[in-house]
């Protein structure tokens, strides 16, 4: 292989020879050829089983990564929010700021799909990724949900660079501020758990 061929121009001369593949199979089906149309796809484009990996991330990790990428989305660049600190808004303002266990989308606040930091895997596990942090980044509902199984390649999306702690931490030093001032969110059981696993995360990354 020449060293000098870019990497966008090998992907353009694989899509070549896929596309090239398909064309001269489906020439062969509409003859009739079916073997023919066989023998090409198995030659030219053969289908490959991939072990697909289970998704194994508990929440402690998905925490850690969120604080790994600076709570910013890794694909837009958009700011994104302690999940705890957007169920505190919706406890303390839930008319203003209505949650909907299902993400209805007329039932539910726009910021849980622009804001609500997920776990995505980078180069999907569906096409034979690892599910493990160097193939984790954290992201929006949104574009969690745009990018779906495609890689960034296949959709023209970079990575976008980590965000920075010290100047946004996703309001999570907020939303501790909030839980300790008011003990009666304590008791709601999904704010506690947020509240815990972000105050130990914030110890380990030392900005507690």
């Amino acid at each position: 292989m020449d060293p000098n061929i870019s990497s966008h121009t090998l992907h353009d001369m694989q899509d070549k020879e896929e596309v090239d593949a398909l064309f001269h199979a489906a020439r062969s089906l509409a003859d009739g050829k079916i073997k023919e149309a066989e023998y090409i796809i198995e030659k030219k484009y053969p289908f490959i089983p991939i072990k697909r990996e289970s998704r194994k991330a508990t929440t402690r990790q998905l925490m850690e990564q969120f604080f790994r990428d600076g709570f910013i989305d890794r694909y837009s660049g958009k700011k994104l929010v302690n999940p705890g600190m957007l169920r505190t808004m919706s406890v303390k303002i839930p008319k203003a700021f209505p949650y909907q266990p299902n993400w209805k989308i007329d039932e539910c606040h726009i910021a849980y799909w622009d804001h609500y930091p997920t776990l995505d895997h980078i180069y999907p596990i569906s096409l034979g990724g690892k599910d493990t942090p160097e193939n984790w980044a954290s992201t929006s509902m949104v574009y969690n949900s745009a990018k779906s199984n495609f890689t960034l390649e296949q959709i023209g999306w970079t990575l976008k660079d980590k965000g920075d702690l010290k100047d946004w931490d996703g309001l999570s030093s907020l939303f501790i501020k909030i839980v300790e001032k008011d003990q009666t969110l304590s008791e709601i059981k999904v704010i506690r758990s947020w509240y815990d696993i972000t105050k130990e995360t914030m110890k380990k990354f030392n900005v507690l």
